[in-house]
């Protein structure tokens, strides 16, 4: 019973040291992105630029393939129940909802945590190992500004642009089916379509979009600037920053998903 406790009491210790360092690094983030350019204090735009494009621009494809072939399952599988009810016509309306309130983002929060949560980490991990980091604290440069912010404006900018374009890709996949399969002209799909859904579905998407983002660079760049044990340590921290990412945005997506069941 003590060895139980005791491992309970480590774990709650370690997951509030980790969540409070992770608070630490968003609200630095968040003070030289919103709050230190009204003050005289720029921002790095040619680095953002370029972190929009490796994080934004390069995914495009990846996020429009896998998101085109969600929608066209989940038309299938929504079919194949409905098929039993006659009610085949309602699949476009599920594919609608589900892609903008519900895959879309998540989708997206998942090939982006994939991609840049392990990209930041590894990044920051080995300037951490290459002690660049501290050569740039020692000459008086702010290693989040420099190293942190431009990430975290890149994400923030470029992942309700994806969501957007997952949500058309998943919807373009449904058409697919339903044309081919249920006779539904394209025409008919797309107004039907932009028929069912409600501005409130579309803008909690682009919500939720918007905090995995966050989680997503925050996660990343806390695991890269808290490597330990050299080359190692930058696998483990590669490792972690993916995992950890696409668990909190799991977690994030039910929570957002509970709150905007009940208040839209």
């Amino acid at each position: 019973m003590g060895s139980l406790l005791a491992y309970v009491g480590r774990g709650t210790l370690n997951f509030l040291r980790y969540t409070g360092g992770i608070a630490r690094l968003g609200k630095d983030a968040a003070y030289w992105t919103l709050w230190a350019p009204l003050r005289g204090k720029g921002i790095k735009g040619r680095a953002a630029i370029h972190q929009m494009v490796l994080a934004g621009v390069n995914a495009v494809p990846i996020v429009s393939l896998i998101s085109f072939f969600v929608g066209l399952v989940l038309a299938l599988q929504t079919a194949y129940e409905l098929r039993k009810y006659g009610g085949t016509v309602y699949v476009v309306n599920l594919v609608a909802v589900a892609m903008s309130r519900q895959l879309g983002p998540l989708m997206t929060a998942v090939i982006v945590a994939g991609r840049s949560a392990s990209s930041f980490a590894a990044e920051l991990g080995t300037m951490k190992v290459g002690e660049e980091i501290d050569a740039l604290e020692t000459i008086g440069l702010n290693k989040v500004k420099f190293l942190v912010v431009p990430k975290f404006l890149a994400l923030l900018l470029v992942m309700p642009c994806l969501t957007l374009l997952a949500d058309l890709a998943g919807i373009a996949g449904g058409s697919i089916f339903t044309l081919y399969e249920l006779g539904m002209p394209m025409g008919y799909y797309w107004t039907r379509a932009t028929e069912a859904l409600l501005l409130r579905d579309i803008l909690s998407g682009l919500i939720k979009s918007v905090v995995f983002g966050i989680i997503i660079t925050m996660v990343g760049c806390y695991e890269g600037l808290a490597v330990r044990g050299g080359a190692e340590g930058v696998g483990r921290a590669t490792t972690s920053a993916v995992v950890t990412s696409i668990t909190l945005v799991i977690a994030a997506d039910m929570f957002f998903s509970v709150l905007f069941y009940y208040l839209w």
